[in-house]
């Protein structure tokens, strides 16, 4: 394919920040060489999806809101396809590499083929999503999970993921790593989580802290990189909320924040007081 195709490509970001790389079907292997280096020295991963929001309900008796809520997650992550995915390196002080921090991983995606909610589709594309570009160049899932399971971020206890309101976020990169649905039983799903992401961060947790990524980037005066609603930045503005709270532990985890490890917003029993106002967050198609 002549180089000069992939301008177009570039344009599907509005503007693309020097720090955010695109990764396309083209060059999926060459940057995924680049993060085996990234992830020797920073260990810490801030992650975010783009995903076509929420189709269908389940039905039947729940033993519980947090239940109801997981087979929610469950049902429309088996049926749709992940968009986009971003993933932000630091090291444990949140100092990012230099040039390239964050990798904005772009997967195939067909609008005439593929489930979606329209409202979600028409955010995104305000958002300066080109799914012509996902159509014709996206990454395919299967070789997607080959380099991402051999390249030392997953299944690592030293690597630690950075997260926010992320429970589909996690669906969907375990519906890809496993190349299966999701568990019958959130049981299963946590059981799950913690093989391939052993130590989990959701911001989202946080008490104190109020509404979407957004809302909680500008409480705490961070300056976003790149376009909201887009995996990349919202992966890198999670990051950087993360370790500006870290600084306070005390006003927003009590002192103590590995009492929140493993643990995602609006799932689990220990957290089910969290499930208010769940269900319509997740309608945007991302993370809130």
């Amino acid at each position: 394919m002549p180089a000069a195709s992939f301008g177009s490509i570039l344009a599907s970001t509005v503007k693309e920040d020097c720090s955010i790389k695109n990764v396309w079907n083209h060059n999926l292997h060459e940057e995924f060489h680049v993060i085996r280096q990234i992830v020797q020295k920073f260990h810490w991963v801030a992650m975010d999806t783009e995903f076509p929001g929420v189709v269908a309900r389940p039905i039947g008796e729940f033993r519980s809101t947090a239940d109801y809520q997981y087979q929610l997650l469950r049902c429309n992550v088996d049926l749709l396809r992940i968009i986009q995915l971003g993933l932000t390196f630091m090291d444990e002080n949140g100092k990012t590499p230099p040039g390239c921090t964050t990798w904005q991983f772009n997967f195939k995606f067909n609008l005439q083929e593929d489930m979606y909610a329209q409202d979600s589709i028409d955010l995104l594309q305000n958002s300066g999503l080109q799914f012509r570009e996902h159509e014709e160049h996206g990454i395919e899932p299967l070789e997607f999970a080959e380099l991402l399971m051999s390249s030392g971020i997953v299944l690592m206890d030293n690597i630690n993921w950075l997260s926010f309101h992320s429970g589909y976020d996690f669906g969907y990169l375990l519906k890809i790593l496993t190349d299966s649905n999701l568990p019958q039983e959130e049981n299963d799903f946590f059981e799950s989580l913690r093989l391939y992401f052993p130590t989990v961060y959701d911001v989202k947790l946080c008490k104190n802290l109020k509404g979407g990524l957004q809302e909680v980037a500008d409480q705490l005066e961070l300056r976003r990189v790149g376009p909201q609603h887009q995996a990349g930045s919202d992966s890198h503005l999670t990051g950087m909320a993360f370790f500006k709270i870290k600084e306070v532990l005390q006003i927003f985890f009590d002192g103590n924040i590995e009492s929140t490890s493993g643990h995602l917003y609006g799932l689990g029993a220990p957290f089910a007081s969290n499930v208010n106002n769940f269900q319509d967050n997740m309608e945007n198609g991302n993370s809130p």
